[in-house]
């Protein structure tokens, strides 16, 4: 597994298969649940080339990776759980959802069943959709189209932020962050940024009276992801305002959602151009921007890099021979894995060999803690954040375009 990388749909659907196999095969992705949205959407849109929106669905589904990929939670429920307290780490690691408490045999772990998108998408592959899914596209389009930002800009103005006076979109963002995490009218601040975070009115009571037990900390303090979210979006309708980011396209603040995912990657590729110019905003000292063609002409490199060796070699699967990037040649994916996980180059470029008894004990040990029973919240006698072991269940295709990500006689 190499760098966590944050991709959008843009970045995906500019990759041929072979190049998106070698993509999933470098990067530890993770998948916003934004990407799902929109790869939905488009069942309800006119699609290129005279082909039908399913096979577009389909085609965008078989380059989703699959074999080192995660889906984040969703941000809104980040929020909430912000809100209430509870811990969100922003220092570049993906936040799964779900996770099941298991015991067997007298060892702890925490089970991570294959995820309902994951199983969608492969569905999608075979042009299969559920009704509901055919609904859900269609409202999502029509909502789209319903987007209106003239309450939040009047919002802003009540709040005290000009929010047509920026000159650049630095400048934008840095109003929106001096007013999120500034000393200004905390009322007003959390007002607004349950707002835009559509955080459930039955919560309210509850998240207020946390807040004044805090001794009404500033938002950025109180709750930090909750605070970063609201910054992007009030990025967005200041930025909006100005004109320095088209209003009229309703995409746009769709576009930039995907922003609120951030935090949890190392890397974020897109060859959208509006993230081009507002991501790096918002990132840490320690992550990067990768403009998608840049990577996309070096998967294209890697895939005929490899292609040149033996059929033999290639039968082995992906993993015998593409576990990490060249260590010797100057490929973009090997200078991000140098500068996201410098010690790699530190371990043996093998793969360790296994007796097969040793194997077949270990697959029998996964496999029973993968079947065991989800314990009960009584039942949870162990710290969840350090079981003994930790199982994701995924589907992995033995083969997609000409690549074995397999052994071929596995």
């Amino acid at each position: 597994m190499g760098p966590i990388a944050l991709f959008d749909k843009s970045f995906l659907q500019s990759l041929n298969l072979n190049e998106a196999v070698l993509f999933d095969n470098f990067f530890l992705t993770n998948i916003a649940p934004l990407f799902f949205v929109e790869t939905l959407a488009d069942l309800e849109k006119a699609v290129r080339e005279g082909r039908t929106p399913e096979q577009e669905v389909g085609i965008i589904a078989s380059k989703t990776p699959e074999m080192n990929s995660s889906p984040n939670m969703f941000h809104g429920e980040l929020c909430k759980s912000s809100l209430m307290g509870l811990d969100t780490p922003m220092d570049g690691r993906i936040v799964r959802a779900g996770g099941r408490p298991v015991k067997d045999g007298g060892k702890t772990g925490i089970v991570f069943d294959i995820p309902p998108e994951a199983k969608a998408f492969a569905r999608w592959q075979e042009g299969k959709f559920l009704e509901v899914e055919q609904k859900f596209a269609k409202a999502w389009r029509a909502m789209l189209r319903m987007m209106s930002f003239d309450n939040v800009i009047n919002n802003l103005k009540i709040a005290g932020i000009q929010p047509d006076n920026c000159k650049s979109l630095k400048e934008a963002k840095q109003v929106a962050e001096e007013f999120v995490l500034g000393r200004g009218d905390k009322f007003a601040i959390m007002k607004l940024a349950l707002t835009l975070l559509s955080i459930p009115s039955h919560i309210h009571d509850a998240l207020f009276t946390r807040w004044k037990i805090s001794g009404y900390k500033p938002l950025g303090e109180f709750a930090p992801y909750a605070a970063f979210v609201s910054t992007v979006d009030i990025f967005f309708y200041i930025a909006a305002a100005s004109k320095l980011i088209s209003a009229d396209r309703v995409s746009n603040k769709i576009d930039l959602a995907y922003l609120f995912y951030l935090p949890f990657c190392m890397l974020f590729i897109s060859t959208d151009k509006l993230h081009r110019r507002c991501a790096p905003l918002f990132l840490r000292e320690d992550q990067q921007f990768i403009w998608g063609e840049d990577l996309k002409c070096d998967l294209k490199r890697l895939d005929e890099f490899y292609d040149r060796l033996p059929q033999a070699e290639k039968e082995k699967g992906l993993f015998s021979f593409a576990s990490e990037p060249p260590r010797n040649e100057p490929f973009l994916v090997t200078n991000l894995w140098d500068r996201c996980i410098p010690k790699w180059r530190d371990t043996k470029n093998s793969v360790p060999s296994i007796d097969k008894a040793v194997e077949n004990k270990m697959a029998d040990e996964v496999t029973q803690m993968a079947e065991a029973r989800t314990l009960e919240p009584e039942e949870v006698d162990f710290d969840t954040t350090n079981p003994d072991s930790l199982t994701l269940q995924r589907n992995i295709s033995k083969r997609k375009g000409k690549w074995w990500l397999l052994p071929k006689d596995l």
